[in-house]
């Protein structure tokens, strides 16, 4: 039996997803697939999309590319990932207006400061360094709701709607 999820997020460009889990294959651990790989805007959990999809429709934002500088090691939760030395300013407009559109629907987001990262790697054991990442190029020129299908074969991601910036 399946259970769904929804989120918002952004998804790099084909080469740039394939570049990234090349990059993730060469550490220990879990590798994000390339199909998989995105940048999650808000996480809303078990909820009826059709408010979310509202909400999202009077966000706003524009087009923006979302540097891919630093990656890191996260102990707490064993996961590596990739992302902007700082959340840039396009990026936090769109997150901050989508987290506003969202709280006036009635949705319950996390508290904690957005931070811009893209998982590359769970269930990671501390690497001794991580490698340079590769010189990618992800423009967001429009985010997506996504539903993510959980079962005893794993996660699937399913594109809901798209909003263009």
């Amino acid at each position: 039996m399946a259970s769904s999820r929804y989120f918002f997020a952004a998804w790099p460009p084909a080469g740039t997803a394939a570049a990234l889990e090349g990059w993730a294959k060469t550490l220990e651990g879990r590798t994000t697939p390339a199909a998989k790989i995105h940048l999650t805007l808000a996480f809303l959990g078990a909820v009826a999309p059709e408010k979310a999809i509202a909400a999202a429709r009077r966000a706003q934002g524009r087009p923006h590319a979302l540097p891919i500088e630093r990656a890191q090691y996260w102990k707490h939760n064993k996961i590596v990932w990739a992302g902007p030395r700082e959340t840039p300013a396009g990026l936090k407009a769109l997150v901050d207006s989508l987290h506003l559109e969202l709280y006036k629907a009635e949705f319950i987001l996390e508290s904690r400061a957005y931070a811009a990262h893209v998982t590359l790697v769970r269930s990671a054991p501390t690497p001794r360094e991580l490698p340079v990442l590769p010189e990618v190029e992800w423009p967001v020129g429009e985010f997506t709701l996504v539903r993510s299908a959980v079962s005893n074969k794993g996660s699937v991601y399913e594109i809901v709607e798209r909003f263009p910036l």
